[in-house]
């Protein structure tokens, strides 16, 4: 018998066991990564492990899963094959019904939000930082869901999580979360009330650029998620093996690269607040962020590795700053290990509300100050006075 006191280790550990000491498939530590496609019926007709089709069930899936729902706090999580999956999904799966999302998200996402008419929904984009505004939207007995996604992209606007729950909650309406950009190392949306929450999984859950998989995790069973899983086997968007195995290897080093990401961008930020040749730098953990007040509340241990910047010249200079960098990759997603900058009007194109003078920057693991110069001297040639501004 096991006498030793429960206790429930911190995300940190979590991430880095990976569930491979307390749920191994053998004696091997690492995970193991089964490849089938389908499972042997015993004698009696039954399974024993319960697992019948790879296209419903895997056992590497599954690893994944329990240590993602671990993470978030949540009853289950399911694995998808993108986060556009993970999040269309929930639409899929949902009743008719009207729906309110930020007017500040994921703009391909709010693209198929803008069509999700096609599936019997009526959505309203509202500012979510504006609580009276959230209000205003919400129809009590006709509004089924609320979403949100904080912080957002690429404006890094701050949602009141437990303030838009409670909203959503008295109106009869769940609430989803987009938590893509602040993981669960810091911040657990269902922690502050949400019902469900997503993530792209491509991002800081794996880390490494080289898995495309998106999450969903529910605070407990409803009749909505036995739809969102039924939706996602009958739609055949379950992750594979291997790429629940890699994201498993990501997970392991979670926390900390999260936690480092954070400490860089906010040194970062600080600093580009004094350049030039920027009209404004965006980030939560800057004081003079809008949302900053919300961030210290509910983001805990940081304020993401996520920054935009604003160039005085426009879209123009800003595409030429982005050309000029060495150690900043010029490519579209964040999250991963190296650091990314991105003129996203650009990736956007028509239609795009992101202003064309900003360019996003997912902060990495290099250097930060080795990331400071690069990105300086590439705003310095954008000076009047290049080149004969001191040397940083």
């Amino acid at each position: 018998m096991d006498d030793r006191p429960h206790f429930i280790p911190k995300p940190r550990t979590l991430a880095a066991r990976a569930r491979a000491v307390r749920r191994p498939l053998t004696t091997a530590l690492a995970p193991a990564i089964d490849v089938s496609a389908t499972y042997i019926r015993d004698a009696d007709n039954g399974y024993r492990t319960g697992h019948v089709y790879g296209r419903k069930d895997n056992a590497t899936v599954q690893q994944a899963q329990d240590e993602l729902a671990e993470l978030e706090g949540a009853s289950e999580a399911l694995l998808f094959t993108s986060g556009m999956a993970a999040a269309t999904t929930v639409f899929l799966a949902l009743a008719p019904t009207h729906v309110v999302a930020p007017r500040d998200m994921y703009f391909g996402f709010k693209q198929w939000l803008t069509e999700a008419a096609r599936y019997g929904h009526r959505v309203t984009f509202v500012d979510m930082a504006d609580l009276d505004a959230v209000r205003a939207a919400v129809r009590p007995g006709e509004t089924g869901l609320v979403w949100i996604e904080t912080p957002s992209n690429p404006l890094w606007t701050l949602t009141d999580i437990a303030a838009v729950a409670d909203i959503a909650h008295r109106a009869g309406a769940l609430l989803c979360a987009d938590s893509t950009v602040a993981t669960p190392v810091l911040s657990r949306p269902l922690d502050f009330g949400a019902d469900l929450v997503m993530h792209s999984a491509t991002k800081y859950l794996n880390g490494h650029s080289d898995v495309i998989a998106g999450v969903l995790a529910t605070a407990g069973e409803s009749d909505l998620w036995r739809r969102i899983r039924q939706v996602r086997e009958h739609h055949g968007a379950v992750l594979g093996p291997f790429e629940a195995w890699l994201l498993m290897r990501g997970l392991r080093t979670l926390d900390l690269r999260v936690r480092e990401q954070s400490r860089s961008a906010a040194r970062l930020a600080v600093r580009l607040t004094f350049h030039p040749a920027l009209s404004d730098v965006l980030y939560p953990g800057l004081t003079e962020h809008p949302g900053h007040a919300i961030a210290a509340r509910q983001m805990t241990g940081g304020f993401g590795g996520m920054i935009s910047v604003r160039v005085k010249e426009g879209a123009a200079a800003a595409i030429a700053a982005a050309g000029r960098v060495r150690l900043w990759h010029r490519a579209t997603s964040f999250g991963g290990s190296e650091s990314l900058i991105e003129h996203r009007a650009s990736i956007e194109g028509p239609g795009s509300p992101c202003p064309d003078d900003l360019l996003r920057l997912s902060v990495g693991l290099e250097d930060p100050d080795d990331l400071f110069h690069d990105l300086a001297q590439a705003l310095d040639h954008l000076l009047p006075d290049f080149p004969s501004r001191p040397t940083r």
